[in-house]
């Protein structure tokens, strides 16, 4: 018995010695390993030697460059008591300036900023590249915030609390050591707290299993534990919920991608609400807790249907008890984008056919009633500024070539102005957009957007990039790019947003129809908008690219593995690739719920048929790929990119590659870095397209 156990046992060690033989490019997942770097070093070098010499990439860096830093650029409000808070980024603040203005100055159109914190002159101080990500401030008065700095762009933060009275950090005040995590005010001396609090406190996904309050002058590791998720959770995030004057402590407990458990501390004990685990938790407007569902609810006798957007009475529900209301259900063809909420009103953004609407609605004697804000038409419209103290609003109306355009408004008496606009950083008269919509495989059909000269002629000649993303019902907005205009429209490329399934267009179903096993629809619907280009002669093969990040990235990985014939350029942009380890990189893991379990076997056996790092293959006619990603990327491993380059480059293809060394999971940290990396990118595609 025992010389057959040893036998099994030696014969399991030959397998896993054979697996882990079968991946040889495992060192490069080795971040800041010097061999992997030397590697990283070497494709960028090449890369930019010869796209930098390419005859528009001097022109499109300053084009872009120059649109980056423009001075007539939007400086889009936060809110916050009686200030509007704004991040702004130019030549002469490379890595940018934290600032504001009292509210009624900026209303009347004449800012007068006053600098809070410089990123610039805190990096030198340090020697640290900060990358500022964000802040939380001290409900009502705002006298103090909670700062999120990070070492080069990733998602891990420092948190460091701010004086806006003195313009400095505050001695012996709350600091957080860089971690993934969260954390806001309770109070001015309690903090609701998720970070790494050391061995065995995060989840296999590399975010924080439990949630913490901290006493301002005692020790973070002597913070009171609330709550504590399981290591096979996503994780566990706690905050504060604002009804008025009224704040309740929420803590999210992510079981997976798409589902939470969300319960509220109250009196010292948890109590969980009583939603289905899959509903969007919005927000708490005047005792009503905001709720879209994602899936059906039945409720006693009645029947919520997927993708409603419903209230209930947020104390009764504490009670555990559910007084349900309709605020509004989506039809097939529309989906809720957007929901923010002002002192009185509820704001709701609705996509229709893709294009955006605004509603305010109101809720008196147990009723929802609503209005339609009389926005401008075909485009998009997203809410960027509410305030806890008013009516008062301001929302961002942009298509493809009208400049974004920001809005004074008022949710009281539906009225609206405009605030301040881009400048035309392109001439836009010269183009069109168009809306169509491809049949898929399976009939579905799925709209896109078109963006072309006037005058265009159908002759499949024309360089036409369509860009994607289609995963986690996240929508793809018409928007002003100005930097696209310049680099690809104003040099004769045809630019195509595919609305495609697993996002969030028309809603819930839209993206299920594109998660785990159904993931093939997303292709396809990519390879239909694509071909129904090729059949209206915009394009053909020889003159056809495509363009996605992160999930996106993964897209356009697949499509040139599957379908090679189609295109003839690619930029994927801080992709996944390697499918079977995904779940074992970084954040992997929390993706699960999108693309399913590699390690089940039938799990895996959907996602092998499509993961482009195992589908690659020698002899194929490959488009000459570029692939772009950061080195502090951790989100989304640098090592998927880095691993399907030297594969690809061992295999005889030519690749290109760029690897920022700092941006995180948006690749760039300044200006100069997004201008450097556009010029790259649009320089490749104009090479390989014209």
């Amino acid at each position: 018995m025992k010389k057959y156990t040893l036998l099994l046992l030696a014969l399991f060690g030959i397998v896993l010695s054979t697996q882990a033989q079968e991946d040889k490019y495992l060192w490069l997942e080795e971040v800041d390993g010097q061999k992997a770097l030397e590697f990283v070093n070497a494709q960028n070098k090449t890369t930019i030697a010869e796209l930098s010499a390419e005859k528009e990439y001097q022109n499109i860096y300053d084009k872009s460059l120059a649109i980056y830093n423009s001075d007539e650029r939007i400086a889009y409000p936060s809110i916050r008591g009686n200030y509007v808070y704004n991040f702004w980024k130019d030549k002469d603040h490379v890595r940018g300036i934290w600032r504001r203005s009292t509210v009624d100055d900026y209303r009347k159109g004449n800012p007068n900023w006053e600098t809070l914190l410089d990123i610039d002159k805190l990096s030198e101080e340090d020697d640290i590249k900060w990358v500022y990500k964000g802040s939380s401030g001290l409900y009502p008065n705002y006298n103090r915030f909670l700062i999120d700095l990070s070492k080069g762009g990733g998602d891990a933060v420092v948190v460091k609390e701010f004086d806006v009275t003195t313009k400095q950090f505050i001695e012996n005040g709350f600091l957080i050591e860089e971690s993934k995590g969260s954390a806001s005010y309770i109070d001015e001396n309690t903090l609701i707290v998720t970070s790494d609090f050391g061995e065995g406190t995060m989840t296999t996904s590399g975010y924080p299993r439990q949630v913490k309050l901290w006493k301002r002058g005692t020790s973070l590791n002597d913070a009171q534990l609330i709550y504590e998720g399981e290591t096979s959770d996503v994780g566990a995030w706690g905050g504060v919920l604002l009804d008025g004057s009224e704040t309740f402590t929420l803590i999210s407990r992510a079981l997976t991608t798409f589902s939470s458990e969300n319960l509220v501390w109250m009196n010292n004990e948890i109590i969980k609400l009583d939603i289905p685990d899959d509903a969007s938790l919005t927000g708490v407007l005047n005792n009503q807790l905001i709720v879209q569902l994602k899936s059906d609810w039945t409720v006693q006798t009645n029947t919520y249907n997927t993708g409603t957007l419903l209230s209930l009475n947020f104390r009764e529900l504490l009670k555990g008890n559910k007084e349900i209301q309709v605020i509004i259900e989506p039809d097939e063809f529309s989906s809720i984008s957007q929901v923010s909420t002002t002192k009185n009103k509820l704001l709701i953004g609705l996509l229709t056919n893709v294009i955006s609407e605004l509603h305010t609605y109101s809720f008196s004697k147990g009723t929802w009633s609503s209005e339609k804000v009389n926005a401008p038409d075909f485009g998009r419209i997203s809410i960027v500024g509410t305030d806890d103290l008013s009516d008062q609003y301001f929302f961002d109306f942009q298509n493809f070539i009208t400049p974004s355009t920001l809005y004074s408004a008022d949710a009281g008496d539906n009225t609206f102005k405009a605030h301040k606009s881009l400048p035309a950083f392109f001439d836009a008269s010269r183009y069109e957009v168009t809306q169509y919509k491809a049949k898929s495989k399976d009939g579905t059909m799925v709209p896109y957007f078109m963006v072309a000269a006037k005058d265009i002629k159908n002759d499949g000649t024309n360089p036409t990039l369509v860009y994607a993303y289609g995963g986690f019902e996240i929508s793809s907005q018409p928007f002003y790019a100005a930097t696209f205009g310049v680099s690809w429209l104003d040099k004769g490329g045809v630019f195509v947003l595919a609305n495609i399934r697993g996002g969030g267009e028309y809603g819930p179903k839209w993206h299920q129809d594109g998660i785990k096993e159904k993931r093939q629809n997303v292709f396809d619907d990519l390879y239909a908008v694509s071909e129904d280009l090729i059949t209206k002669k915009v394009t053909t093969p020889r003159h056809l690219g495509i363009m996605g990040g992160s999930n996106g990235g993964l897209l356009v990985g697949v499509a040139f593995t599957q379908r090679p014939d189609l295109y003839n350029a690619v930029v994927s942009q801080v992709p996944l690739l390697d499918m079977q380890r995904y779940n074992k990189l970084l954040a992997g893991a929390s993706w699960m719920g999108e693309f399913g379990d590699p390690d089940i076997p039938e799990e895996w056996e959907y996602i092998k048929k499509y993961s482009p790092y195992h589908n690659l293959k020698k002899g194929m006619d490959y488009p000459e790929v570029y692939f772009g990603t950061s080195t502090l990327d951790d989100r989304v491993h640098p090592g998927h990119a880095r691993k399907m380059v030297a594969k690809m480059n061992d295999m005889g293809y030519k690749t290109y590659y760029y690897e920022n060394t700092e941006g995180g999971h948006a690749g760039s940290s300044t200006n100069e870095q997004s201008a450097k990396s556009g010029a790259l990118t649009f320089s490749y595609l104009l090479m390989k397209l014209k």
